[in-house]
């Protein structure tokens, strides 16, 4: 029995043995998921800077010509001579230039119908510098519908391209053309005149923002005019499908709402939007044609005088004046402000009181610009600030109208302004010795 079981060990490990040496030198074959995959068919790869031109042709409609001018612009050339949106045209070219199929269907096509490449839903030529060329033909939807049939001319092979890739490549007029009403740059504008209803309002940049010119000299809300003219800028042709086939007529019978002119480094040039019903239409002396345009430009054109005037009494901001003069029913405060600490008469002050005080007169805001009823002042301040360089005063009468010295704005202010300040003022005392707290 001993003898046997020693015969069954040694059987045992002569199998193991044999098998570890068949193992090492029978090793598999290694893979790998990038050998095993098969690579994408490249349709294209060109380098989009080379390109001169590029046609696309839709079945049934007409011709799309591209070509790259001086400084690398490019311009439509056909139907007819347009602007071409530069940014559309670029990622145009980008997926264009590096484009990989799918799969290969079929290698050498004897009949292109069962593809729809017999009569192409989608052809574009493109011209290289050196004067070669590359044509790409678009036929059907695969019929699982997520890819579509493709070739290049003179290549008999018939490929697939995902269906996004088509949305990247088919593109028409709308979506090539320059779609701007207006071509200035907004940071360029340095002057505009809004006209509404007969109303000229000339607006001025300056290095703090905006001033208002006309019908007076007035502070203008640097951020309001800013968004208006961002919004003029941005103004843009409507060309969805039949959106501007009577939009001459429309306009002629439209309700003018403003007219922008606009000026800046390339000249002035001029926006006239009307409103007929629901429906917007703009005008522009920069671009042929009447357009419809979304009713966003009307909303942005349709304001008065008061929404572009500064509601602020003060423009010191959140800067921390230097020195503060108040008058108030026969009462006087002199305070100025040095190094972190506010002084007065040689005191110092409590600071907390005048920081509360001066948050007050920062806060100051206008709910509407009347045009009469300032009487008597009840309240006066003047702030300093600037290092001393800007002073600005403020008469406030015991209705809450105010005006700032030398200026005829008015500007109507809660009733309670003045009963306000003059709490905040009566409130400022002088700073706790050492040691003590308030």
């Amino acid at each position: 029995m001993k003898f046997r079981g020693l015969l069954i060990a040694v059987v045992v490990l002569l199998a193991l043995g044999g098998l570890l040496y068949w193992s090492n030198h029978h090793k598999p074959a290694e893979t790998s998921t990038a050998s095993s995959t098969t690579p994408s068919p490249t349709l294209l790869k060109f380098d989009s800077a080379s390109v001169t031109q590029v046609t696309l042709a839709q079945k049934g409609v007409a011709p799309i010509t591209l070509v790259r001018s001086e400084g690398d612009h490019w311009k439509i050339t056909e139907p007819k001579p347009y602007p071409a949106d530069q940014d559309a045209v670029s990622s145009l070219l980008g997926s264009l230039s590096n484009l990989d199929a799918d799969r290969v269907v079929e290698d050498k096509a004897s009949d292109l119908k069962p593809y729809g490449l017999d009569d192409p839903s989608l052809t574009l030529d493109v011209t290289l510098k050196n004067h070669a060329g590359h044509k790409l033909l678009l036929g059907d939807d695969t019929p699982a519908g997520s890819d579509v049939y493709a070739m290049l001319s003179g290549d008999p092979r018939v490929f697939t391209i995902a269906s996004y890739t088509k949305t990247s490549i088919d593109k028409g007029l709308g979506d090539l053309r320059d779609k701007r009403l207006v071509t200035l740059q907004p940071d360029k504008v340095s002057r505009f005149v809004f006209d509404k209803k007969g109303l000229e309002v000339d607006f001025a940049r300056t290095k703090d923002g905006w001033q208002i010119l006309k019908p007076n000299s007035m502070r203008a809300d640097a951020f309001v005019v800013d968004e208006f003219v961002r919004s003029i800028t941005s103004a843009r042709m409507d060309l969805t499908a039949n959106a501007n086939d009577h939009a001459a007529s429309d306009f002629a019978q439209a309700t003018p709402i403003a007219t922008v002119t606009l000026t800046g480094d390339q000249g002035a040039q001029t926006l006239s939007v009307r409103r007929n019903k629901d429906a917007y239409f703009a005008k522009s002396s920069a671009v042929e044609g009447i357009y419809k345009v979304d009713s966003s430009i009307g909303t942005a054109v349709d304001k008065n005088l008061d929404d572009f005037l500064n509601k602020k009494l003060f423009d010191f901001g959140f800067e921390t004046p230097s020195k503060l003069e108040l008058h108030s029913g026969g009462k006087s405060w002199f305070l100025t402000h040095s190094g972190s600490d506010w002084w007065s008469n040689g005191k110092k002050m409590d600071s907390a009181a005048v920081d509360s005080l001066v948050e007050k007169l920062r806060d100051l805001s206008a709910t509407s610009f009347p045009k009469s009823g300032f009487s008597t002042p009840d309240f006066e301040v003047t702030v300093t600030s600037s290092d001393g360089k800007t002073t600005e005063k403020i008469l406030i009468a015991k209705s809450g109208i105010a005006k700032r010295d030398n200026e005829s704005e008015l500007y109507q202010l809660p009733a309670s302004t003045v009963a306000d300040l003059t709490s905040a003022a009566d409130a400022l005392k002088p700073a706790p010795p050492p040691g003590k707290s308030h």
